[in-house]
């Protein structure tokens, strides 16, 4: 049975809510649509998460992905939706969502959105000598 794109997302329990880890997901393969010429425009897009209580599920997130194939949506407002979509399924302690899009016209874009909880506060990082 062939899989359809979806835009409901999945998650799951994390397995170490006690601490704050990094999960860092990458999508090569991202597709959408201009909406002003109907052409594609290609994108590698990366999530950085510290999860709570949830993560996301990886299938479903690849259907979630696929989703947009044949919508067409601005740069900004596909990575905002995106952003606002993740963080209402996984309620993270953080969320950045980095979209790279290839060039077009001679011009890249990338769009960097985030979201912190609002009783998060962020670890300070080890200095090693």
């Amino acid at each position: 049975m062939p899989m359809q794109p979806s835009k409901e997302l999945e998650t799951f329990d994390n397995p170490s809510p006690e601490r704050d880890y990094t999960i860092r997901i990458r999508v090569p393969e991202f597709t959408c649509l201009c909406p002003k010429t109907g052409q594609p425009d290609f994108a590698t897009i990366n999530i950085d998460y510290i999860a709570d209580q949830q993560c996301v599920e990886l299938k479903s997130l690849k259907m979630y992905m696929w989703s947009f194939r044949n919508e067409g949506a601005f740069h900004e407002k596909v990575t905002n939706d995106m952003l606002t979509d993740l963080v209402n399924a996984a309620k993270p302690r953080f969320m950045r969502i980095t979209a790279e899009f290839y060039v077009r016209g001679g011009i890249y874009t990338t769009v960097i959105a985030e979201h912190q909880a609002d009783n998060w506060i962020a670890p300070t990082p080890v200095q090693l000598p």
